[in-house]
């Protein structure tokens, strides 16, 4: 890197353990439409997607706008009732405040939508850490760039001085085609080694690592 460092973090499964609750709300959701649920390992599979994108890819000849809205409704239901808890991963606050420290300028891109990430944000209190929050709501579904190029036009920072953490192999697509470094996490439930398969620069084994991110090499 050359310039000052500009650090993009994924959410769900990067920043937060969120899948089981991601599982069980799809779960609930094909099942109120009188549908197979698609499976744990499906749905995990499609996590990084937009909604809409993901759930046609889990029922593709379904109706894709009623799935969505029931997704929505039953996702808020289980938040409001106190069953879809979205825990932080082990030392996620002191990693955003070393590489803060450091110097690093820090952001979002997510599949998520930017209601669910503000209530992720302000339920851990962390929106101060972050210069920009790009969600799917106004940007092309992983693994298009959009969201990281318009994440760095925001920053100001340039492809090589950027780095996309992420869980998925959608993360990791994203990054290579907008030309940053991709790291990938230890913990993905696609495996590491997937996560390398894919093109990733390198892996994050735990955010006490967090110096991993700082000390890449030129990204291809």
């Amino acid at each position: 890197m050359t310039g000052r460092p500009f650090i993009v973090f994924d959410c769900d499964g990067t920043l937060t353990d969120s899948h089981h609750v991601i599982v069980e709300t799809m779960e609930r959701t094909f099942q109120a439409h009188g549908l197979e649920a698609p499976s744990d390992q499906a749905t995990r599979g499609v996590i990084g997607l937009s909604l809409p994108v993901a759930i046609e890819h889990l029922a593709p000849h379904g109706d894709i706008d009623a799935l969505v809205e029931t997704y929505k409704e039953t996702f808020m239901a289980l938040r409001t009732s106190g069953e879809a808890v979205e825990w932080l991963y082990p030392h996620v606050r002191t990693c955003l405040e070393a590489l803060t420290e450091a110097g690093a300028l820090l952001g979002v891109a997510t599949g998520k939508s930017r209601r669910g990430l503000d209530h992720v944000l302000k339920t851990h209190d962390l929106a101060h850490f972050f210069v920009t929050l790009q969600t799917a709501d106004t940007n092309m579904s992983k693994p298009d760039p959009e969201m990281l190029q318009t994440a760095m036009a925001d920053a100001g920072a340039a492809p090589h001085d950027t780095v996309m953490i992420g869980d998925s192999p959608f993360d990791i697509q994203m990054a290579l085609a907008a030309g940053t470094h991709a790291v990938g996490v230890a913990w993905s439930d696609h495996g590491a080694a997937a996560l390398t398969r894919h093109g990733a620069h390198a892996i994050l084994p735990d955010y006490e690592h967090w110096q991993t991110l700082l000390s890449l090499p030129e990204a291809a």
